[in-house]
């Protein structure tokens, strides 16, 4: 008789405990919000004990860090490798980096988080602060910095290179929010995949320098 058969069934599961009560947390604090979730909830639903939950993390904040953490992961890991292993001009990598973002946009819990940490951040500054160091300041150091060696290589107008970023990732996170804030209200919200297309080519026109242009000489 194999001896694994006479493991108890917490035992068998507790590697796959911090994945569990992490998709517990992330349904808990969309339906919820961040104010309202409650621990107890959330061990309810991933089917464990609230002193359990307290082996893994300490707070609230701790645990919607790793909601963050995880819920990001694979969005922003695919982003970053095809941003860094990208040797072309900077003018071929936007369309396939906005294309990527869309369609995170579309396939995953980010919008949600988003609107949470907007609607609850002013109560919880932490959730800005994990929102900001997680996500925002990544996306924005990768394609500054992208933007930046562009410009010396004589392809980027001249300009702060973290406005520009700006200029190319914003109306993706506007989109993002207006799908998940007014999207069963409205018949204005874009396909995210046409937006990205567009907005593309558009801000590219703005952003490239032509050739022979004596603006930037």
């Amino acid at each position: 008789m194999d001896v694994t058969d006479n493991k108890p069934k917490w035992s068998r599961r507790k590697e796959a405990r911090p994945t569990e009560i992490i998709e517990a947390a992330l349904h808990v604090f969309i339906e919820h919000g961040f104010s309202a979730a409650k621990l107890d909830d959330v061990a309810k639903r991933a089917g464990i004990v609230k002193g359990t939950l307290y082996r893994y993390y300490d707070t609230k904040e701790d645990l919607f860090r790793a909601v963050v953490q995880v819920a990001l992961e694979g969005h922003l890991q695919g982003i970053e490798q095809a941003t860094t292993a990208f040797r072309g001009a900077l003018g071929e990598l936007v369309p396939v980096l906005l294309r990527r973002v869309a369609e995170g946009m579309g396939e995953s819990r980010v919008p949600a988080l988003a609107r949470l940490v907007i609607s609850e951040s002013r109560s919880f500054p932490d959730l800005a602060r994990i929102w900001h160091d997680n996500v925002v300041a990544k996306m924005l150091m990768l394609l500054t910095g992208l933007i930046a060696e562009a410009q010396a290589r004589g392809e980027v107008r001249p300009g702060d290179p973290t406005v520009h970023a700006f200029s190319i990732i914003g109306p993706m996170v506007m989109a993002l929010l207006f799908h998940e804030v007014l999207d069963t209200d409205s018949n204005h919200a874009p396909d995210l995949g046409t937006l990205a297309r567009q907005h593309a080519e558009t801000v590219l026109r703005g952003l490239m320098v032509a050739s022979g242009d004596p603006s930037v000489l």
